[in-house]
């Protein structure tokens, strides 16, 4: 037992003119102070209006119910030897011990609460001043409740069945819900709160507020918070914390991601109100839920292709298909896949353009320059898709690949690219027509003139294709600058299609225009009214096409005339009429100079007589 020096009487009023301005008190929390057996407590005790040096002693001393009048020693600032036997051990392994927070304000701590350990706590000061004026120690009572907090895994059934004695390790998918439930419950006398919070440690880490991050919590006042790096997802929905009954409490992570796995906990912590106002957390047990792994849809998402190699000729249907596999969760709530096509022609680098697709809610849709034809994009079983085009073409020929895209659904329900995957090429040889086409065009006449009609022919001449290949006709010119051509492209000056019907362009000159078919393989264009705007290099450009048996159409061949040139000359007469003017209009006026000098000198003399 420490010794324990004379202590002052706990309170002298000496009224002594000149010393009632100041007066030493000590402070300590307002009490009853409600705490449980094996958890920690922090007892605060600070001095003011005291005399003497800045730095005060403090000594802690306990009365226990059973003893009310006995002060037993705990702890001392100034006296190492100061503890009873009950408390010595316990000082000297730090269990309990008096920590200084300023000159004069200490702390009082025991690290693991006994029964034994409550009844009233007094903080006592050795006296520094002149004269004893005020108050010298502070009580506070406490009390010390048995550990009632329990913490476990929720059963998984509805209905509550046992759950495992080992936390179960659970599986699943990218995309997928991670729902983890816990049972809390405390069965103490007093008026006390649960907050209840799940948290995540990297796989196979020690359980340990080091090492859990704490995923989304509920609060004391019934708030629900999350982790800073689940905050937006809180934030989104996708993250739910709720209470089921009286005990159990459920989280909900919608959209799991890889980062998600890990093994999880849930801590319960009991929490009571101080007389002062203030919360103080009185317990805290934390259980082991499930070591949970996230299957990526990358690690999973494979593509294959059928039937393999294909060689067709034109006109015939082109089916090819995809199936895609891997451990998939089902299209639905939390995921979703889209399907397309590409083809690259052969030995092009690359994936190519894309041909069709079925986007997330299978609505398909044709790539560039497919607009129009009979191609089918469609799904003909839970994970296979198959692309159909009607008739094929030369220009179908290539190298097809299938590419899939995996899709789960993040913040907001959007959907966020989760994996993609293409398979190997699949080779398609489409024949070709065999159509070799070459086309004459001339001036009609070899010269035309001003004013009159230029009239332009095409004749085009056919080797090879299909039975049923039909012509077109179009008719091109390029401007001249200086005797040169012009850098611009050619320009559409009218045409005939396979189908009969005239597509007229603009002429140059800005003049009537006419195309016509005036032969089975001739073609006919007239510029009406020709202007020196005319001027041009014109070619014939033929096309063969064949129509499939879906009704579409597709070029089989194509050629280009050779260069025409249209000037457009001026009549002699033309060429006569103007110098004939000029020379007419100069002789007038040489005349008119002579009869004006003429009459000029008559009428002088006229004058003078």
């Amino acid at each position: 037992m420490g010794a324990l020096g004379p202590k002052p009487p706990p309170l002298l009023l000496l009224l002594i003119l000149g010393v009632g301005c100041c007066a030493r008190e000590v402070l300590v929390p307002e009490g009853p102070l409600y705490r449980v057996a094996g958890t920690a407590i922090s007892i605060s005790c600070n001095v003011t209006g005291y005399e003497g040096p800045a730095q005060q002693d403090f000594e802690w001393f306990l009365y226990r119910p059973e003893a009310p009048e006995a002060a037993l020693g705990i702890v001392s600032t100034r006296d190492t030897r100061f503890s009873y036997a009950v408390f010595g051990p316990r000082v000297a392994a730090g269990e309990v011990q008096v920590q200084r927070l300023q000159g004069d304000a200490v702390v009082l701590k025991i690290a693991r609460l006994q029964a034994q350990d409550a009844g009233i706590y007094e903080c006592y000061t050795p006296s520094t001043d002149a004269h004893y004026l005020g108050s010298y120690s502070g009580k506070v009572e406490l009390r010390v409740l048995p550990d009632m907090l329990q913490v476990s895994a929720a059963p998984p059934g509805p209905r509550g069945r046992q759950a495992p004695t080992s936390p179960p390790r659970l599986m699943v998918h990218e995309g997928q819900e991670l729902a983890l439930g816990c049972l809390a419950r405390t069965s103490t006398e007093k008026h006390t709160h649960l907050a209840v919070s799940f948290g995540r440690a990297v796989p196979e880490a020690p359980v340990g507020r080091a090492t859990l991050q704490e995923v989304v919590g509920l609060r004391p006042d019934t708030a629900v918070e999350a982790g800073a790096p689940y905050a937006e997802r809180l934030a989104a929905g996708e993250l739910r914390l709720g209470k089921e009954g009286t005990e159990r409490y459920r989280m909900v992570v919608g959209g799991a991601q890889a980062d998600d796995a890990g093994t999880y906990h849930c801590t319960a912590a009991e929490w009571i109100q101080d007389p002062d106002g203030s919360w103080a957390q009185i317990a805290e047990k934390r259980a082991v839920l499930a070591h949970v792994d996230v299957q990526t849809l990358s690690s999973q998402l494979a593509v294959t292709v059928g039937p393999g190699e294909r060689r067709i000729g034109p006109g015939e249907p082109l089916e090819l298909l995809c199936n895609v596999s891997g451990a998939l969760p089902p299209t639905g709530r939390h995921a979703a896949y889209s399907v397309g096509w590409e083809m690259a022609p052969a030995g092009a680098p690359g994936p190519g353009r894309l041909v069709a697709q079925l986007d997330t809610e299978g609505v398909g849709s044709l790539g560039p320059g497919y607009e129009g034809r009979h191609i089918a994009m469609e799904k003909v079983a839970s994970r296979t898709y198959r692309l159909r085009l009607e008739a094929a073409r030369p220009g179908d020929a290539g190298t097809y690949r299938c590419l899939a895209k995996a899709y789960v659904r993040g913040s907001g329900a959007r959907l966020r690219e989760a994996a993609s995957a293409r398979s190997r090429p699949l080779p398609v040889h489409v024949r070709e027509e065999g159509v070799v086409l070459e086309a004459v065009a001339w001036l009609v006449g070899g010269t035309v003139y001003r004013g009159e009609t230029a009239s332009l022919l095409c004749n085009i001449s056919v080797q090879g294709g299909p039975p049923g290949l039909r012509l077109a006709a179009s008719w091109w010119v390029e401007r001249l600058e200086d005797g040169e051509l012009s850098s611009a492209p050619a320009q559409l000056v009218g045409g005939v299609g396979q189908d009969g019907v005239a597509e007229l362009g603009v002429r140059p000159g800005g003049g009537p225009v006419s195309v016509e078919l005036v032969g089975p393989r001739s073609h006919r264009l007239r510029l009406h009214g020709l202007g020196p705007e005319d001027e041009g290099v014109y070619h014939c450009a033929p096309s063969a096409w064949v129509q499939h048996a879906d009704y579409s159409w597709y070029q089989a061949g194509s050629a280009r005339s050779g260069p025409v040139t249209v000037y457009p000359y001026t009549h002699a007469l033309d060429t006569l009429f103007v110098p004939l003017l000029v020379g007419a209009g100069l002789a007038l006026a040489i005349g008119a100079t002579i009869l004006g000098s003429i009459t000029c000198c008559f009428m002088k003399r006229l004058r003078k007589r």
